[in-house]
């Protein structure tokens, strides 16, 4: 049996995650799930009445327990990716957007299209990740 130096081992290690990156999927981020709901939007727990704090592309979601951190996240950012689905193919491959919290999921103004999920995107937010026929989908995410 051939021994194995120590030094030789470390550069070969390098070499495969050096060269063969996707080989190890490095994540920062967070993995949970997203429902989406309809408009009307407002009133929200956040923010009240006050339609300019929506941001112009209408990428905002309400916080699932989760992360709602007793209303803290109001007004956080996180980049967004669908990661998979129940269905096959209703994920848009590579596709990030950054959303920001208006509200508290279990407080949205309409019935979302699944419960219990860590967040809830708008409609517009979710139809730029995901196919809209979906009722959710899981998601990874970081916080910006």
């Amino acid at each position: 049996m051939t021994k194995i130096d120590p030094q030789n081992l470390q550069f070969l290690s390098l070499f495969i995650v050096l060269f063969f990156p996707r080989l190890f999927q490095i994540s920062n981020g967070d993995v949970g799930t997203a429902a989406h709901y309809p408009p009307p939007y407002l009133p929200t727990d956040c923010y009240g009445s006050d339609s300019s704090q929506f941001p112009s592309s209408n990428l905002f979601a309400a916080a699932g327990d989760g992360i709602w951190d007793n209303g803290a996240s109001c007004g956080r950012q996180y980049l967004v990716r669908c990661i998979s689905a129940a269905q096959t193919g209703t994920c848009i491959p590579d596709k990030t957007i950054q959303i920001r919290i208006v509200d508290y999921a279990a407080g949205v103004a309409t019935k979302p299209s699944a419960a219990g999920t860590t967040m809830v995107l708008s409609q517009t937010a979710f139809a730029a990740i995901a196919k809209s026929t979906a009722s959710s989908i899981n998601i990874e995410f970081q916080q910006v």
